[in-house]
């Protein structure tokens, strides 16, 4: 009996020890798993936004050796009463306004600062479509009627295979994947524990294999889509995207901090979602949208890629909110008026004709609720109105 006694305790001590290093050795997974977990949990989440790096591994986007371009300040505006009501129930936790370039309204909830580095989450789409037109026009990319795996030819074989550039931009791939951020087994929410496990988001996609309907035939909002966008981008030029992002567009617009992106295990950017700046480097680059794609006399995305890129020409349900490459098009929206939209309530609203941009971030968790949507276009519509009106 002493004997089995000895011997079941030197099972129990070396289970112990085997568990002890296997915690040791998977430690930074298992607590970044912790983490996506808690992630949007009530009493986390407007800090877990604004320290995604924490939760996440990443890679800095360098800002380049350039000077800061300051954003000048015009006079400070009031805005309508009901945006301080929406800016509660919304759980905004900062709000910049510019006409003409000019900061005329700043402020920060919620306990956080002007220095935060906030995560873009579906904001970031429209980031990498600035730089597909940048590589239309220096023709590292011919077409983008191209299949897409002309340049990511590890999707041979899969759901994407026989998708065009121009589908995935319009997300109208056809693919079948979950989006349900509700839904703990949803396609979106594995994705984003790939993305926190290590693993390697070029597999995952790889690894997808059905459809629902033919490429470009129907709309569907698929994030994944914007991950092929990134192999495509990736394969065309042999370069990681916070290079490219950085030379051709974030060096370019003076950012005041260097951003981040979120990253798998790979290294490789989750560009679908994981940008991370400053609420005013945001500002700066929905205005540098406004004026055309230029900024400081340059040229950064060709002005032909700014207006095609933010028309409603992907086929979206009639009467609903439009879509372009990676922009949004509000219902009625006049001309010039579109938006780059993130989960929880990220926005880059951009109305050209009144001389508008809004920058918005936000940890709101009833994002889905019905009318919300509508409710955050309605108050960015009142903003514009009210700064230009004040003229």
């Amino acid at each position: 009996m002493r004997t089995f006694g000895k011997w079941l305790g030197r099972i129990l001590l070396a289970l112990l020890v085997a568990a002890v290093i296997i915690g040791l050795w998977k430690r930074e997974e298992i607590e970044r798993l912790l983490a996506v977990n808690s992630l949007f949990s009530e009493e986390k989440i407007v800090h877990n936004f604004s320290h995604m790096d924490g939760a996440f591994l990443s890679t800095p986007v360098p800002r380049g050796d350039g000077l800061t371009t300051e954003l000048p300040y015009g006079p400070e505006t009031e805005l309508p009463p009901e945006v301080d009501t929406w800016i509660d129930a919304r759980d905004v936790t900062a709000l910049v306004v510019l006409k003409d370039g000019a900061i005329v309204y700043e402020n920060y909830f919620r306990g956080t600062g002007p220095e935060d580095r906030r995560i873009s989450w579906s904001v970031a789409k429209s980031y990498l479509s600035a730089l597909v037109g940048i590589l239309l026009e220096e023709g590292e990319i011919a077409s983008l009627d191209d299949p897409v795996t002309k340049y990511a030819p590890a999707l041979r074989g899969s759901a994407y295979d026989g998708a065009s550039l121009r589908n995935v931009l319009h997300m109208a791939s056809g693919v079948t994947f979950d989006e349900d951020y509700l839904d703990y087994d949803s396609d979106i929410n594995r994705m984003g524990r790939v993305v926190a496990l290590g693993g390697k988001l070029d597999d995952f996609t790889a690894g997808i294999s059905d459809s629902f309907v033919a490429p470009g035939a129907q709309w569907q909002y698929v994030s994944i889509d914007t991950h092929v966008i990134g192999m495509v981008v990736r394969g065309a030029t042999g370069r990681n995207i916070p290079d490219l992002l950085s030379e051709k567009i974030i060096a370019p617009l003076g950012l005041e901090h260097a951003p981040y992106y979120i990253t798998d295990g790979a290294g490789t950017a989750f560009v679908l979602g994981g940008l991370n700046m400053t609420t005013r480097d945001y500002a700066r680059f929905g205005q540098m949208f406004a004026q055309g794609g230029e900024w400081n006399g340059k040229q950064i995305v060709p002005e032909d890629w700014v207006a095609a890129s933010t028309k409603p020409t992907a086929p979206t349900a009639e009467g609903k909110i439009g879509y372009g490459y990676q922009w949004w098009v509000p219902v009625g929206a006049a001309e010039g008026e579109y938006m780059a939209r993130g989960i929880y309530g990220q926005y880059i609203y951009i109305d050209t004709a009144k001389g508008v941009v809004i920058a918005t971030n936000a940890a709101d968790r009833k994002f889905r609720e019905a009318g919300v949507s509508d409710q955050n276009i309605e108050i960015f519509r009142k903003i514009a109105a009210s700064v230009s009106d004040s003229e």
